[in-house]
């Protein structure tokens, strides 16, 4: 008896955890926009001068493209400034941008290899814009990617992030369906408060606003809690687009995760105020909802496995005899997208979705043991593309 009621605080509460992350949290903020009354309708600022910061380390494939696509944007010339850091790139990056000085670009070239975060410290003191937008170098932008993202401010808002979009030929399936899936819930958080983060692909600050950030944090998830601590919200705009090639292999999305998480959590280490729930209700259930339950979901889903073994094992009942076989049929289904991602074959979205799930917790928890044994990665390699 003692084991059974043990065995069902584990699964139902390691359950409810994964349910609520996954589907109740965004439901919630769903049933909120409906009953709230609140409009999607965006505010429509003036145009302020801009200073376009492009994050580049060996970036000779794209970043050809990246500034011609910048110069491209649908925004008066005098109001935009390009600026492309090189973090100690030892490719042709420098070279290439060079090319460009005479159409306005700007090179800072950063020795040492700090890091992004760093890098856009140091950068953002080099320009005096009313709006400092951040970009990826392999992030093409929609021409009124920027128009769109300006407008977007407020008195009441510090941050506006654009909307990422993966193209058709992009290798990773899973990953694309992932993003519809973080867009859509984007769009609930910013009806519903504010957004819990930002992209680094496309995403905006007030300069007046922009908290400098530690070196070994994640700046595009730092700087919108900094800005909501100092009282201002962080918008999302999706009319303001970039379009980008998901990872060229399962291999190398799975090393990008990780070294998303781990800098997440220890990231997240500094902010244990907007964790209380005391100082921002709604807040707080957005971050804990939105991200430390998604962080903890592959312990939560050991959980729940081990514990429906249990309870098979202490009860007759047939219904977690049902469930267990429900949890085995989506490992196997993973097991047949990992045999089929080895092997370089199509596989349908029913075994690639759970795979490509799967191994997102891996990374997840990768990135939580990394943080509990007090590791961090603070540079970032640059994924190869193969289809360029």
């Amino acid at each position: 008896m003692l084991w059974e009621i043990v065995f069902l605080v584990l699964f139902f509460g390691a359950g409810l955890g994964l349910v609520h992350t996954y589907f109740m949290y965004p439901l919630t903020l769903k049933l909120w926009a409906l009953f709230s009354g609140d409009d999607e309708s965006e505010e429509r600022g003036d145009l302020k001068s801009v200073a376009l910061i492009i994050a580049a380390y060996n970036e000779e494939d794209v970043i050809a493209e990246k500034i011609e696509n910048s110069l491209e944007l649908a925004y008066p010339d005098e109001l935009l400034n390009i600026v492309v850091f090189s973090d100690a790139s030892d490719d042709r990056t420098d070279e290439i941008v060079k090319q460009y000085e005479n159409q306005g670009v700007s090179l800072v070239r950063i020795e040492g290899r700090v890091g992004k975060t760093e890098c856009q410290n140091r950068v953002v003191d080099l320009v005096d814009e009313d709006i400092i937008v951040f970009s990826d170098a392999n992030s093409m932008y929609e021409s009124d990617a920027i128009t769109n993202l300006v407008r977007g401010f407020s008195s009441q808002v510090g941050c506006v992030v654009g909307e990422l979009r993966y193209r058709e030929s992009s290798d990773v399936e899973g990953e694309s369906f992932y993003w519809q899936y973080e867009s859509w819930i984007k769009r609930l958080e910013s009806r519903f408060y504010s957004l819990v983060t930002g992209n680094g692909s496309i995403y905006a600050v007030k300069s007046e606003s922009y908290v400098p950030q530690p070196p070994g944090t994640i700046s595009d998830f730092t700087e919108p809690l900094s800005i909501i601590r100092n009282g201002e919200r962080v918008k999302y705009v999706p009319s303001a687009v970039a379009w980008e090639e998901t990872s060229s292999s399962t291999s190398e999305e799975l090393q990008r995760r990780i070294r998303i998480v781990t800098r997440c959590w220890n990231s997240i280490a500094g902010f244990p105020d907007l964790l209380n729930p005391i100082r921002d209700p709604r807040f707080a259930y957005q971050l804990w909802s939105h991200k430390i339950l998604r962080w903890l979901s592959p312990v939560l889903l050991g959980v729940v496995l081990v514990a429906n073994v249990g309870l098979v094992a202490v009860t007759s009942s047939v219904v977690y005899q049902v469930l267990l076989a429900g949890q085995i049929s989506f490992y196997l289904l993973a097991g047949v997208g990992w045999v089929a991602d080895r092997l370089e074959i199509d596989s349908p979205l029913i075994a690639h979705v759970p795979f490509y799930f799967l191994q997102a917790n891996y990374g997840m928890l990768h990135g939580l043991l990394n943080f509990l044994q007090r590791k961090n990665i603070v540079v970032w390699e640059t994924s190869s593309r193969t289809d360029e």
